[in-house]
């Protein structure tokens, strides 16, 4: 499809992190903006401000008069607003469908990868931004340094995080893509890891003529992707800090407080010094990808770096969101047992005199079941854990499963309870939690709610 000022297009789920996204460039663009979600949100609200019409539930009559119908991956097609445009000849778009029109006429950046590619998103947009490019771009979380998941920019570049699910990524034909790591996730979707790995070798081969590949080689998987390509006499770039034969390596890795620094060498030579007001090696990594990716643009290691000296982060990625009681409060949206054992890895090295805390939301049940043995180990870094209620999102409970069962596996190697409400959570973390603590909230859902109740004036 062709889009044009003045279209209107309808977007079921559209509080969603990538469909508002959408609508935020869409509205940019000057095109009119309708959706429908199952409740309001801060998300849903703020669109509707500014300028888009949002529709609380779903029902047919919403999509009449649109000109497209964009429906997240979580909506099946017998939804209601699914079968009422296809009877009214509405053409419906999943978001791989769409993309090619969204980013039609742009030079494309992706980034990609099963942990980190909202903050190398983030990053790499701001240096560009620093640098003067002003690139339109979109970011699963939202930025610190824009207050937006998404903007339209003058310049020629499009920034965009690559998502797996759904195989989203496999409509975005990148002319520059980066692949952060490759570990099985999602297996909803994703039967095996076989089928995970198949994808993202296709994602590298929707590069376009010329197109370039960024690869994290500290990551088995991703460093098998980037030989395959170089094989294929493709243009690969690697980048690491454990591999000694990567192209781009972050050397000298040092941590104070929630930050980091470190020496960015290439071709065993200094390039430059790169320091981060964010804590832990996967944020170096990141860091090293959005400078590498970002020197493809004609950004210098040193401007890049300077840049990234005043990088704040995304929302929920490490977020600290304060401290009540001698209680510091991070909240993160790790819902894998990687992401969550590096986040737990970086808060006892910046809080090496705290009590840790890890508050795990699981995320669907699929995932929670499928990776239980792995997730059991995540939480070695932590002084206590708390599991809360299996976050649903798109999925029906297993019989027989639950988050008792992983907080007993849990609790084999660190104390762990299981907590039917939030406010549970909160009220044992304040009656028992040896001060001072830090406690860091993992949720791809809603459990960071208990910031609020372990913050808020009422706590």
């Amino acid at each position: 499809m062709l889009l044009a000022a003045g279209q209107r297009i309808h977007l079921i789920g559209i509080g969603g992190a990538g469909l508002s996204a959408i609508a935020r460039i869409l509205l940019g663009r000057g095109l009119h903006v309708s959706g429908s979600d199952s409740r309001m949100s801060e998300i849903t609200m703020a669109l509707a401000k500014e300028g888009a019409r949002v529709e609380t539930g779903h029902a047919a009559e919403f999509v009449l008069g649109a000109d497209a119908v964009l429906a997240t991956s979580a909506v099946p097609d017998e939804h209601i607003e699914v079968a009422a445009a296809r009877a009214l000849g509405i053409p419906v778009y999943r978001r791989r469908q769409f993309m090619s029109a969204l980013l039609a006429g742009f030079d494309t950046l992706a980034v990609a990868g099963a942990h980190g590619k909202t903050t190398t998103t983030a990053m790499l947009t701001h240096i560009l931004r620093c640098a003067g490019q002003d690139p339109s771009y979109i970011v699963g979380g939202t930025m610190g340094n824009t207050g937006s998941n998404a903007a339209v920019g003058s310049g020629a570049s499009f920034i965009i995080e690559a998502d797996e699910y759904d195989n989203m990524f496999l409509g975005l034909s990148p002319d520059l893509a980066v692949v952060t790591n490759i570990e099985h996730d999602h297996p909803d979707f994703f039967a095996s890891v076989a089928d995970l790995r198949a994808a993202f070798c296709r994602f590298a081969a929707s590069l376009r003529p010329a197109g370039v590949l960024v690869v994290c080689a500290d990551n088995a998987a991703a460093r098998e992707l980037a030989a395959a390509r170089r094989i294929q006499g493709e243009p690969v770039i690697t980048y690491g800090i454990a591999d000694a034969a990567a192209d781009w390596r972050a050397d000298d890795l040092r941590f104070a407080g929630l930050g980091s620094q470190f020496t960015v060498r290439h071709a065993g030579m200094i390039r430059g010094q790169a320091r981060l007001g964010l804590p832990g090696a996967h944020n170096a990594l990141n860091a090293l990808a959005a400078l590498v990716a970002a020197r493809q643009r004609g950004v210098s290691i040193e401007q890049g770096a300077e840049a990234l000296a005043g990088f704040i982060g995304a929302a929920r990625r490490f977020e600290l969101r304060g401290e009540r009681d001698g209680i510091v409060v991070i909240d993160d949206y790790a819902h894998h047992p990687t992401a969550i054992q590096a986040n737990l890895e970086a808060a006892r090295r910046s809080y090496p005199q705290r009590q840790i805390w890890a508050v795990w939301q699981p995320h669907t049940y699929t995932r929670a079941q499928r990776f239980a043995a792995d997730f059991a180990k995540a939480f070695d870094q932590a002084d206590r854990a708390l599991v809360t209620p299996i976050y649903a999102a798109r999925e029906e409970p297993i019989a027989g499963f639950s988050s008792s069962n992983l907080a007993q596996a849990i609790s084999g190697r660190c104390p762990a309870q299981y907590m039917p409400t939030f406010a549970a959570a909160a009220a044992i973390i304040r009656s028992e939690a040896r001060r001072p603590a830090a406690v860091c909230i993992f949720s791809a859902g809603d459990a960071n709610q208990i910031a609020e109740l372990l913050l808020g004036d009422d706590a």
